[in-house]
């Protein structure tokens, strides 16, 4: 007589539950406490349900990045293309440093890790070279190419300042310092 068979668990959620799953334990743990065990913990599932979803731990990871850097990138896609000016602009991007990747210690650790890993990872690189050029196109509503490249750069700068320093800049220096390098 053979064991009946187990019944399968019908779970049409399950890869955007685990991809949100990495998310969760990349910001309360970090990149390297991201294993395949501990996702699949957090997630509870079994540990096999990863690779069932996920080629390799890089694809995993790369998929929880990118669902991040959409839903940042999307809210200031479309807030600068509903500015209706360089100083709507202006504010809209102060508004987004200050709100979006700074507003969030969750968002900010986020991004930090992502930076990390993406110094490492070239899948995770490709995720974050997507997110600048997403937030160069979006600032070229209101900005030169060149500049927008600046101030993209200057926002990426002040992530991390303001994620490594005991006194990071505030509401107002932020402005200072991004209306300074967006002056045309």
């Amino acid at each position: 007589m053979t064991a009946p068979r187990r019944a399968r668990r019908h779970d049409p959620g399950r890869r955007d539950r685990l991809v949100d799953t990495a998310l969760d334990v990349i910001a309360e743990r970090g990149v390297a406490a991201a294993t395949h065990r501990a996702i699949a913990r957090a997630a509870d599932v079994p540990l096999g349900s990863l690779t069932y979803h996920f080629r390799s731990l890089d694809q995993l990871l790369a998929a929880a990045f990118t669902r991040h850097v959409e839903a940042v990138a999307a809210r200031f896609e479309d807030r600068m293309r509903a500015a209706p000016d360089r100083a709507a602009a202006l504010e809209t991007l102060v508004g987004h440093v200050t709100g979006d990747l700074l507003g969030s210690p969750r968002d900010l650790v986020l991004a930090v890790e992502l930076y990390v890993a993406a110094a490492r990872t070239p899948a995770l690189r490709a995720v974050t070279q997507d997110w600048m050029a997403r937030s160069r196109r979006s600032l070229e509503h209101h900005l030169d190419p060149v500049t927008a490249r600046e101030v993209d750069a200057l926002v990426e700068g002040l992530v991390l300042h303001s994620a490594l320093s005991t006194e990071p800049m505030d509401r107002e220096q932020i402005a200072h310092a991004l209306s300074r390098m967006a002056a045309a």
